[in-house]
């Protein structure tokens, strides 16, 4: 069912609250939870303080957010929904205090907590947040290709030590937290370890960088310069011979020191035993895409409530008139605000697939999230952008609380993975590592272009026809040359990610549909997924024409039955992106929004 023009009063904005944050059993409580905390008066937003009271600022608010954990943080920190969730209301208020409770929650804790000894060691401090947590892996000259980084620690079986060392500037560990703002710290630092001069592989080492008088000796940490977005104390870190006693490494199933200094794992390639140790980095792909989620809805109702504030002159001599009565404001709005639901809603999917996945399934669930990662998070830069260009000059001013969206989402498209080589990775894995989509039928004409089996199905035909593409394009190059084959296939590849992905957004769409109970709430979702649906099937129409999954009368059809969707969801526009329930202590103390309609506020000025 699809909703007519009505008032705006009949859509049930509370169904569409539910349907949005039914994340788990626990749901509502769990976000409700987050919420309340972020909505505190130290979350409120600053942007008249300096980087440095910013940085400062992040860790105040982390310790705020330990403070008021709803369970006890070692229960927490197992909990990959309680962990996005923070990261999703987090992000709403303030991007810095999302990475720097990322860091310290789920890639440091969570490292230690995943390692044999945890239990017998002393974790105290880090519960308490009297030290903070980091984690360093990536490297100067080693980012994407983190397994080939060049920190070693080096076993010393007369002392029964670990020797850990940066052996030349482009070794030297890149942007984590590591400066002495937010009090003592101590890093989970991933390297390179030599036990008789062999190379195992590498490592988690558990190692403090600092106390209250600054850096403990051997370690330098150099800041980088400010970057876009919220700002966080990213440094450059160094080692210089620093001794670490053997309860440093982490260790499992990949690796064990036994106590006569000899080395053992389960895992054959030093590869995977990589990859195992740095296993927390697939439920930080989970807290990065839940981060943009919260900005990316953050943005849109900060616009659509601007666009009812701000009045501009209408067709009338004398007449005012909202922004958000022109068609060509609130149709880029309210294909946002689709998309933010179906943002959402994968995430929500992905991430119950990621906790209930069995033992054979983990390489396709870690593979669901990387992909979903990435689909999230360019598509919350898109829905920040617009949302920020929707609010004209206003939006570029930081007090007006739209200008760091679309940066912190810069951060997470390139964070725990860059979203690009993620996907690579995913679309080399799938060419013949992935089930071949059905063939769908083709199109009679008949259909309705708002039928959401239909416009599924047309989502099938492409992902299908990009898989047999990339798999016949690998085959084509030389078989010796590997990277000319892949070089051939990859725009395939890549397009069947996207194609998958969408698909999976797609499902998850109407699945939280067919939730839904209020009637008002339902017709309005399954009105946005077939906008959603509608947009994604437009931008691959000749495809589709071609494969017949669309007649060349839908195809002429798509822009006509877009604008009626449109036509129908504009009215509801203000209560669809209010069911995001983004705090009002938030929205209320952005300058533009308190204004009066003619006369929006101006950012706050020091006058010279």
């Amino acid at each position: 069912m699809l909703i007519t023009p009505s008032s705006p009063t009949d859509l049930d904005r509370t169904g569409l609250t539910d349907a949005l944050f039914q994340d788990g059993p626990d749901g509502p409580y769990v976000h409700g939870h987050r919420r309340k905390v972020v909505s505190a008066e130290l979350f409120r937003h600053r942007p008249s303080a300096s980087v440095e009271e910013r940085w400062q600022h992040a860790y105040d608010r982390l310790r705020a957010v330990n403070e008021q954990l709803p369970v006890s943080p070692q229960w927490f920190v197992a909990d990959p929904r309680g962990l996005a969730a923070l990261h999703e209301w987090a992000a709403v208020v303030d991007g810095a205090t999302a990475t720097v409770a990322g860091i310290h929650f789920n890639l440091f804790l969570g490292s230690v907590l995943d390692d044999e000894e945890s239990p017998a060691r002393e974790l105290d401090a880090f519960w308490s947040l009297a030290r903070v947590g980091t984690f360093l892996c990536t490297e100067r000259a080693h980012g994407n290709d983190a397994a080939a980084l060049e920190t070693v620690a080096r076993y010393d079986r007369e002392r029964d030590e670990f020797v850990l060392h940066t052996p030349n500037d482009g070794a030297r560990t890149y942007m984590p937290n590591t400066s002495p703002v937010g009090g003592p710290k101590t890093a989970v630092v991933a390297a390179r370890l030599l036990v008789d001069d062999v190379d195992q592989g590498v490592f988690l080492f558990l190692t403090p960088l600092s106390d209250h008088r600054g850096t403990l000796p051997g370690v330098t940490v150099t800041l980088l310069p400010e970057r876009i977005g919220s700002p966080v104390d990213h440094c450059v870190t160094r080692f210089d011979r620093v001794r670490l006693p053997r309860t440093a490494l982490l260790q499992g199933p990949h690796g064990r020191l036994g106590p006569d200094g000899t080395f053992s794992s389960a895992v054959g390639s030093p590869r995977k035993r990589f990859l195992h140790a740095i296993r927390r980095v697939t439920v930080g792909k989970l807290c990065m895409s839940a981060s943009t989620l919260g900005g990316c809805r953050s943005a849109l109702a900060t616009a659509v409530r601007y666009a009812h504030v701000r009045q501009i002159s209408g067709p009338v001599a004398g007449q005012r008139i909202p922004l958000a009565a022109h068609r060509s404001h609130h149709a880029r709005l309210l294909e946002c605000v689709a998309t933010a639901y179906a943002t959402t809603f994968l995430h929500r999917a992905v991430t119950d697939r990621w906790i209930t996945h069995r033992p054979g399934e983990h390489a396709e669930a870690e593979r669901l999230v990387a992909v979903t990662k990435g689909w999230v998070t360019w598509k919350a830069r898109d829905i920040t952008t617009e949302s920020r260009e929707r609010c004209g000059a206003q939006g570029l001013f930081p007090v007006n609380g739209l200008a760091e969206y679309s940066a912190n989402a810069d951060g997470a498209i390139t964070a725990e993975g860059d979203n690009l080589a993620v996907w690579c990775k995913a679309g080399a894995e799938m060419i013949f590592g992935h089930e071949l989509a059905p063939q769908p039928p083709q199109a009679t004409g008949l259909e309705s272009l708002t039928d959401l089996g239909f416009l599924r199905s047309a989502v099938t035909a492409a992902e299908r026809h990009w898989h047999l593409t990339a798999r016949r394009d690998l085959r084509s190059g030389r078989s010796d040359d590997g990277l000319g084959r892949w070089n051939n296939a990859s725009d395939a590849a890549l397009a069947l990610v996207e194609a998958f992905t969408v698909g999976q957004a797609a499902d998850a769409f109407t699945a939280a549909c067919a939730r839904v109970t209020a009637p008002s709430a339902r017709a309005a979702l399954e009105s946005l997924c077939a906008l959603f649906l509608l947009g994604e099937v437009d931008a691959r129409a000749g495809l589709l024409l071609a494969h017949k999954a669309l007649t060349a009368p839908q195809v002429r059809a798509l822009p006509r039955t877009r604008g009626e969707l449109i036509a129908r969801l504009a009215p509801h526009l203000a209560a669809l992106t209010d069911a995001f329930d983004v705090p009002e202590e938030h929205l209320s103390s952005l300058p533009m929004l308190t204004a009066t309609a003619a006369h929006p506020a101006e950012p706050a000025r020091t006058e010279p």
